[in-house]
């Protein structure tokens, strides 16, 4: 659970965590709708080569930012074998190799595309991951309460969500080092979490759970209190210490980031090709 790199932030000076949060924000989404429209190894490495710049500029420590991968290896390992297995391509007499056992086939076809779904997996957690570990929860906050800003005008508690939000992001590793905590207490009184099957893991978790929610229920009412003793009575005549200003660079890092969006487009959907068939027709014409 140490491993585990989300709600926290890597304190260093970089051009990237100086950048404005609502920019961090929007550029996050470009690059997720990017990675969904790619379609070939060649736009992912594209892709990859962007994030690697990123994360060599926010001087953040690569395997800091791999270690996100390990929350969903499982979960990358499973879908490209199901996807390798279940995608039987052209067939026998197409694929250049193809290797057929009962419903399941290992081919050419199935291959690349478990390949492309993987590509496509890793790309999707380290984009956001670098976003969580350059900007911290106020800023988060603040970024999403002005992002969602024009909900107000349909009665939309923004800043409430915002909030939420920042206090969530405050609390993971909180909950992180208090389920630790118990885990190693529990440890001390004979329980076992490591050995047994699935089932039995589970019902070992049980000891821990209880205990995790009721500091969790006691943090939560204090923080409540806490609030209270304070006069905080929601976004009313809130001001704020650090004021959100989009900086030429943000400015110059969004555009990159719709420039390249823009280019993934031209090639999956061969832009290029209609551009030039619609430029000879008028020459012709």
């Amino acid at each position: 659970m140490k491993d585990v790199v989300f709600g926290q932030i890597y304190p260093v000076n970089s051009p990237v965590h100086r950048a404005d949060a609502r920019a961090k924000f929007i550029i996050m989404i470009v690059y997720i709708v990017t990675v969904i429209f790619a379609r070939s190894f060649m736009q992912f490495a594209v892709i990859a080569a962007a994030l690697l710049t990123v994360v060599l500029m926010s001087r953040v420590p690569p395997l800091k930012v791999l270690s996100s991968l390990k929350a969903i290896i499982v979960l990358a390992v499973v879908t490209f074998v199901f996807t390798v297995l279940l995608n039987k391509g052209a067939g026998a007499e197409a694929e250049a190799f193809y290797v057929g056992f009962g419903p399941f086939c290992i081919c050419r076809t199935g291959l690349m595309t478990g390949g492309l779904v993987l590509c496509r997996i890793v790309l999707l957690v380290l984009g956001p991951t670098v976003v969580t570990l350059t900007t911290t929860p106020v800023d988060m906050a603040d970024a999403i309460e002005f992002l969602l800003s024009p909900l107000k005008l349909i009665k939309v508690p923004v800043h409430a969500f915002g909030m939420i939000m920042s206090i969530a992001l405050r609390m993971i590793p909180t909950l992180f080092e208090e389920t630790q905590r118990v885990m190693n207490a529990q440890k001390a009184r004979g329980a076992c979490f490591d050995h047994g099957n699935v089932f039995k893991r589970i019902a070992a978790l049980v000891p821990v759970l209880i205990p995790l929610f009721i500091s969790a229920f006691k943090r939560s009412a204090d923080l409540s209190d806490a609030m209270e003793s304070r006069c905080y009575n929601g976004g009313k005549g809130k001001t704020r210490m650090k004021v959100l200003r989009f900086r030429v660079s943000d400015i110059a890092a969004m555009l990159f980031s719709a420039a390249l969006l823009f280019f993934i487009l031209v090639c999956v959907y061969n832009w290029w090709g209609w551009s030039w068939v619609s430029v000879m027709a008028m020459g012709a014409a």
